[in-house]
């Protein structure tokens, strides 16, 4: 008899022994519940098993559903304290509360287990007496295993009846509801709706639940990484007043990274990846033990008479919806250190705390000079950016309906706007560009809408004025004022793409030219990062969170007139306007506002009439030499020939591509025997996007279109295939002729791995490990709280 077998008769004799108690009394059975104490030295044999044997099963199992905000009833599996934390039946995604929620932020919002069980999270460990038995019995991961293992999931069928929706109702039961749970939904086990764990997966978790679920104590650093902690923390930590502001600034936008010393990964053993830090507050001095201070947001006040700023190790698995990595080298302390430290300005005190202050970074930090502002966030714009992207923010449709599907980022070049008027400038417009983080948590909308909109009218026209006067006379105005990128840099340009309630940023222009694009000068950006990033709350009142899409409208506007005033005068307006059709006479005034205030001419050299086109092509020769080629199809391994059939697929359009998901990710097996992996991204196409509740009646289907990509591209696979290259003439087929949804599971019948395939988890597994080889650096485990059930 195998050791799953036997754990299962095993189970049966102790559930038939107990079955005079109606329901468990597990109070009766097992005493009281008490935390546990399960962490243990890192050297021991617990510890060991449970990093080498356990751990990983946990991650490519488990954490794949259980790792953000939206991780079922709050239980997040991707670190010891997460788990150790347990489950809640509250929820962080209420889209109508009327008040801010009270924070559940892990590592930040409580500091002991108890805290947790304070708060209302329950255990998913046994925390009564610990004997193998009640550890399994009184245990809800054990008792979910069994119940999958009583009831796996063999086909299709078994899938009738499961609700893999995001707003799905949650079964958040706890350990003493779990008798009738399994009652009334025997076939929920976990992996919910996935297939079984095989037999040594399942064995392992088994024997380490029935041993009491020991996990390892924080690992500690190596010698190479503390001396460099060390190194920043002196350099963030300086005396002096511009250093104090500096690292107030640096913080404030990177609180949310993923810091790693990329000189020592590559000098190192970097198999396992990337060792990543977080930079937090803490009110005790580099040398001394951590006292990280907690607050909502990151520049509400600390109330400590000094900040400082530390290096924490980052506790939890790598997950790619949250990861944001950022490099530390000499290259970029060197760069701070020119910007912020050697420049030349001079700060006579720090900026106060009061939100009024804080809440504004062209307030707070208007010491600063913007030269070394807006270096600073497009150093690594992609980081900057995708903050806003993949931040705490694991859903959001209302959210994301504010951008098109697919848009190419530009950024001017700062050193064109290094002069003193565009200082000046900044400055005499601090009233206009307040942002409604100033309101804080609980907003009402409505009323504020209209304050911030003619706040932000007032300002285009002053914008507008001064714009006038530099570009007066014909100077300037042609692609010299975007910034490529100083030849090197990869950030020069992004794509942004919209997977309906999720995105992802990446660098370079990808696809064939978008409907739209946005060109980001500083006060844009830095607006956009203190709106959805440092100023946003995933806690706060329905008013919070629509007030901020409503203001976002404003700032998508901006960035689009920036790139349409590179394009004829009397071209602009009538090209704006066709990406906002059967618009509101609103949208149409305000657009009309934003654009005619501005008259210079373009100096752009255009040769044709399609002018939008040409511009694009323009821009792209001119920033060739920084813009990266990694996610083209070339150089994949398969042959020329089907390649070339891959690249097809981005001119179909309209048609069947409605039917397919957003995201699908694909496995070629090459006819060489290698893996290679594809993204398929499906662009919804939308008449306009100024709608914020019925998205559904801007959709414009017709012109829908797809985009593919070499590698991994998203974190949200919706669904997967795997074909054979000799096949590969037959996919591009199938996809190139899908006309309705029939046709579109004929495609995943041929080439599909569906949730209640087998293949499923060999399929994850060997889509994680060509992923963490081929982008070590981006790499983080895929959610599959999206992955469709067709």
């Amino acid at each position: 008899m195998n050791y799953r077998k036997l754990i299962s008769f095993s189970l049966i004799i102790i559930f038939s022994g107990c079955a005079t108690y109606a329901g468990l009394n597990y109070d009766q059975l097992f005493g009281k519940p008490e935390v546990q104490q399960r962490t243990v030295d890192v050297t021991s044999p617990h510890s060991e098993f449970f990093l080498n044997e356990v751990k990983p099963i946990i991650d490519n199992r488990c954490v794949v559903c259980h790792a953000c905000y939206d991780a079922p009833c709050q239980l997040k599996m991707s670190s010891v304290e997460g788990i150790d934390r347990g489950a809640s039946e509250s929820l962080v995604y209420q889209g109508t509360r009327l008040t801010a929620a009270k924070q559940t932020r892990l590592f930040e919002d409580a500091q002991s287990t108890q805290e947790w069980r304070d708060m209302g999270f329950h255990p998913v460990l046994n925390e009564r007496i610990q004997t193998p038995t009640a550890n399994i019995q009184a245990g809800l991961i054990a008792r979910s295993l069994i119940q999958k293992e009583n009831h796996p999931l063999p086909n299709v069928k078994q899938l009738e009846g499961f609700d893999f929706s995001t707003e799905r109702a949650q079964e958040c039961h706890s350990i003493e509801e779990f008798d009738q749970y399994e009652q009334d939904y025997p076939t929920w086990g976990m992996p919910y709706g996935l297939p079984n764990l095989d037999s040594k997966e399942y064995s392992t978790l088994m024997t380490w639940l029935q041993n009491g679920a020991n996990m390892n104590s924080p690992i500690p650093l190596t010698v190479d990484q503390q001396v460099l902690v060390d190194e920043y923390e002196t350099f963030l930590n300086n005396r002096s007043i511009k250093s104090q502001l500096s690292s107030r600034y640096i913080y404030e936008h990177l609180f949310l990274s993923n810091l790693y010393f990329s000189e020592l990964e590559l000098s190192g053993d970097n198999t396992k990846g990337p060792r990543y830090f977080k930079l937090v507050r803490s009110a005790t001095p580099p040398g001394q033990s951590i006292e990280r201070i907690v607050t909502r947001r990151p520049y509400d006040d600390p109330k400590v008479e000094r900040v400082y700023y530390r290096l924490i190790p980052e506790q939890g698995t790598t997950v790619s919806k949250t990861h944001l990595p950022f490099a530390l080298n000499r290259e970029r302390m060197n760069n701070w250190q020119e910007w912020f430290i050697n420049a030349d300005y001079h700060v006579e005190q720090l900026p106060s705390y009061k939100i009024s202050v804080a809440a504004n970074p062209l307030t707070a930090f208007t010491d600063l000079p913007v030269h070394s502002r807006f270096r600073f966030m497009i150093d690594n714009s992609q980081n900057t950016i995708g903050a806003f992207i993949k931040g705490p923010v694991c859903r959001g449709q209302l959210a994301l309906n504010v951008i098109n599907d697919r848009f190419w980022v530009f950024f001017t070049d700062p050193e064109k706007a290094d002069i003193p008027e565009i200082n000046d400038f900044y400055q005499s417009q601090e009233i206009n560009l307040k942002l409604p983080s100033e309101l804080e948590s609980n907003t009402t909308p409505i009323v504020n809408w209209v304050k911030y909109s003619r706040q932000q009218a007032r300002y285009l026209e002053a914008k507008s004025d001064v714009l006038n006067e530099f570009f007066g006379r014909g100077k300037y105005l042609d692609t010299n004022i975007i910034w490529d990128g100083d030849g090197t840099n990869s950030n020069a340009a992004l794509t942004i793409f919209r997977h309906f309630d999720s995105a992802t940023v990446v660098q370079g222009l990808v696809g064939t030219p978008p409907k739209t694009a946005w060109i980001l000068d500083y006060a844009l950006l830095e607006r956009i990062h203190y709106l959805l990033v440092a100023g946003f709350d995933i806690y706060g009142n329905f008013g919070h969170q629509l007030m901020t899409r409503m203001f976002m409208d404003f700032l998508r506007l901006e960035g689009e007139t920036n790139f349409i005033s590179l394009l004829p005068h009397d071209m602009r307006h009538i090209e704006h306007s066709s990406w906002y059709q059967n618009q509101s006479s609103q949208m149409s005034d305000y657009m009309q506002r934003n654009v005619r205030p501005f008259a210079q001419e373009s100096q752009v050299p255009f040769k044709t009439d399609n002018y939008k086109q040409e511009l694009y092509d323009i821009l792209l020769k001119q920033m060739s030499p920084a813009l990266p080629t990694r996610y083209q199809i070339e150089q994949t391994g398969l042959t020329n020939e089907n390649e070339q059939r891959l690249r097809t697929l981005d001119a179909i359009k309209g048609g069947g591509v409605v039917y397919l998901p957003e995201t699908i990710m694909m496995i070629i097996e090459t006819d060489s025997g290698n893996d290679e992996v594809f993204t398929l991204l499906h662009n919804s196409a939308h008449t306009n996007i100024s709608s914020l509740f019925d998205e559904a009646s801007n959709r414009d289907p017709e012109n829908d279109d797809l985009t593919l990509v070499k590698g991994v591209l998203g974190s949200y696979p919706e669904a997967f295939l795997l074909v054979s290259e000799k096949d590969v003439p037959k996919l591009v087929k199938i996809l190139s002729t899908i006309t309705d949804e029939v046709d579109y599971i004929k495609l995943l019948d041929q080439f599909g791995i569906r949730r209640s395939d087998p293949r499923f988890w060999p399929f994850s597994d060997r889509l994680h490990a060509w992923y963490k080889k081929d982008q070590p650096i981006e790499f983080g485990l895929l959610d599959y709280n999206r992955f469709e059930n067709r």
